[in-house]
């Protein structure tokens, strides 16, 4: 898969997974608390991810232990933000609906770009308009026709974890530079695990029986949208623009709807449609080659 094509793919099918990840989420929400969903997800994911680089390390030679050695610094900032906007989002599921958090979680595709402005990135101007068209769409699927914003706490919370996962798509352009994607994933997975733990043990306890409950939700967040989602995104912002892969990736918002309306039989308005229609003309804008680029071809 050439790095173009990666760039479009992965971020997309992570995009997938993630949406649907909010309806699994909702429902661990109304099980056990956000801190215990979070180690405990995470932990699988970590677990999952390691028996894969031991297995790649017998076949290949690969020294693993060196390369967690020196990505390990990398791991807990990473490790550290993933947790931090993990809680912030799965409290906040609390009080809000699976599809609004997902909605509010994707204005990090604002977020990144401004970010990146303060450490000297350069953002295209179809990036911008695609942010436009995108955040149009954003409204368009969360609010009613002459509905004004009105935010509850849960949406709060959920606001908080989408400024903290701009910064997290940032380190993870910065990290994946120098360390292997798998390894870092690996090791992000383990840290926000064992932070959350902690954080889990002092104001949750240990719920055994409310864990063995949300099985089910917890084995989709931990392996597939934590397992493969996160790793899908280290890997496609190693060759990519965080800028644009943001903006992919922000389409989990879009696949949150449309999960809530196939799994939880909820339906979209015409508005809400248009809404997506948006969006998906957000991530065609963002794939027009730059006119810089082509001419130096």
């Amino acid at each position: 898969m050439n790095k173009k094509t990666k760039q479009i793919v992965l971020p997309l099918f992570t995009a997938l997974i993630w949406g649907c990840a909010f309806v699994a989420q909702k429902s661990g929400a109304s099980v056990i608390g956000a801190f215990t969903f979070t180690w405990t997800r995470y932990l699988l994911a970590g677990l999952a991810l390691l028996a894969f680089l031991a297995l790649r390390a017998k076949r290949g030679g690969y020294a693993l232990r060196a390369q967690l050695r020196a990505a390990l610094p990398g791991g807990l900032v990473l490790g550290t933000l993933l947790m931090l906007a993990s809680n912030l989002q799965q409290y906040g599921m609390n009080f809000t609906t699976a599809g609004k958090a997902g909605f509010v979680t994707a204005l990090y595709i604002i977020l990144v770009p401004l970010l990146g402005l303060f450490l000297g990135k350069r953002v295209r101007l179809v990036v911008w308009c695609g942010v436009a068209a995108a955040l149009l769409g954003l409204y368009y699927l969360s609010f009613a026709a002459g509905g004004a914003p009105s935010f509850n706490a849960g949406d709060l919370y959920v606001l908080g974890c989408a400024f903290v996962f701009s910064f997290h798509i940032l380190a993870v352009d910065h990290f994946t530079e120098r360390f292997d994607g798998v390894v870092l994933a690996c090791l992000q997975f383990f840290v926000a695990a064992a932070e959350s733990l902690v954080l889990a043990l002092v104001f949750e306890g240990l719920p055994l029986g409310a864990i063995a409950d949300c099985a089910l939700p917890i084995l989709y967040a931990g392996l597939i949208s934590g397992g493969i989602g996160y790793t899908l995104q280290i890997v496609a912002q190693k060759d990519g623009d965080p800028a644009v892969v943001s903006l992919l990736l922000s389409l989990e918002s879009l696949f949150a709807a449309l999960s809530g309306a196939l799994l939880l039989h909820e339906r979209l308005s015409a508005r809400e449609l248009f809404g997506c229609a948006l969006m998906l003309l957000a991530v065609v804008l963002v794939q027009l080659p730059d006119k810089k680029s082509t001419a130096g071809n």
